[in-house]
């Protein structure tokens, strides 16, 4: 069974039911979205990534995630990403994990690697696009040559390097689980890596990892096979995908919902439903504006699916799984603002707030009206 506070008011909000995960029993479907931070040095989780997610583990989510965390060091965004390459790194996690664990939260990991998008200046960097190899930087790698616009040209992968790829994410997530982290989720999202191979945007290959969509589909299949085999059976696994590229030649969510269905037939728990990223694109932004796609996935796959992008409200948020769109929520950028939203979101609907997970220090601060 899993960790975590009791199920607030069963029967009251469906954002406050719990959802059980092969032997995981996640307390309520308010998720924290990964987001990265751009604040570690040679990958290493250190006070701040304590702080942040400490913090949000008081706040009564059922689950958090962590940020992108590359399988290998040129795997990374920026040079200031946090990794899980090394035995040091897991150790360092393994401090993080058992704080969360200590304040009765659920924790995961996102593995990732950033493939053509890596070695880039983080967002408040005054310089912009790639850090170079003089800079502390190196050269990225991808499927294929062509380089996303405005960064570096990438490496294009031997076939040998791409048939590495799952092993190194399998090695990753086999020291996720000595870390103490309760779920496990591959990147496949984002314009990153897995999804670079997904999309015939970024992969022009022409052997068994490209062309056709089954052979696009090949690298995502079998990381998630490799990570499933380092996973104990009763530890979920969750991919993050990318529903739609917003663009008339790139993937959409039919393409997507299948390349779930075959997912769903190697051992993954959920799909965790975002979009965008592989190559600029015109986005009709607004509120909720990815659950579609969401509940697209759900549909044609059959598994549980989570749902991110523009969900602010309470009310938003539990509307969304009322009307079968999703299985959870992702919450992001409110979750920056107010790491309590979960606690916030039981108050706005009702939920007993006697039976929300205030931490006893905190307490003087429940909504009691």
């Amino acid at each position: 069974m899993g960790r975590g506070p009791a199920a607030l008011g069963p029967g009251v909000s469906r954002l406050f039911q719990p959802l059980r995960l092969r032997d995981l029993t996640l307390p309520n479907r308010i998720w924290l979205a990964p987001m990265c931070q751009y604040s570690a040095t040679d990958g290493m989780p250190d006070d701040w990534h304590l702080v942040h997610l400490g913090a949000r583990a008081t706040g009564g989510f059922g689950l958090l995630l962590t940020e992108a965390a590359a399988v290998v060091p040129e795997g990374r965004i920026s040079p200031q990403d946090v990794g899980i390459w090394s035995d040091a790194q897991a150790d360092a996690w393994a401090r993080i994990t058992a704080f969360v664990h200590a304040q009765g939260a659920l924790v995961g990991i996102q593995l990732a690697h950033a493939g053509r998008k890596a070695s880039t200046h983080r967002p408040w960097d005054p310089a912009r696009g790639a850090v170079l190899p003089d800079a502390g930087g190196w050269t990225p790698v991808g499927p294929s040559p062509e380089a996303y616009p405005g960064l570096a040209e990438p490496a294009a992968m031997t076939l040998d390097e791409v048939q590495a790829v799952p092993g190194q994410f399998a090695e990753a997530a086999r020291r996720s689980v000595e870390a103490g982290f309760d779920v496990v989720e591959l990147h496949a999202a984002h314009g990153y890596l897995l999804h670079q191979f997904l999309s015939p945007l970024a992969n022009r290959r022409d052997d068994a990892y490209g062309g056709s969509v089954e052979n696009r589909e090949r690298l995502l299949l079998e990381s998630a096979v490799a990570v499933r085999a380092a996973l104990p059976d009763g530890m979920p696994l969750l991919v993050r995908v990318s529903a739609t590229d917003w663009h008339e030649d790139g993937l959409d969510d039919d393409d997507v919902a299948h390349a779930a269905a075959r997912l769903a037939q190697v051992g993954v728990d959920l799909v965790d439903v975002s979009t965008g990223g592989v190559a600029p694109a015109t986005i009709p932004v607004g509120p909720g504006y990815q659950v579609p796609a969401a509940r697209r996935v759900r549909e044609v796959s059959g598994l549980p699916v989570s749902a991110v992008g523009l969900l602010t409200s309470p009310e938003q948020a539990e509307q969304v799984l009322v009307d079968g769109a999703a299985d959870a929520v992702m919450i992001g950028r409110p979750a920056l603002r107010d790491p309590m939203w979960p606690l916030r979101a039981a108050h706005a609907l009702g939920v007993d707030v006697d039976r929300a997970p205030w931490r006893p220090q905190y307490e003087r601060g429940a909504w009691t009206a």
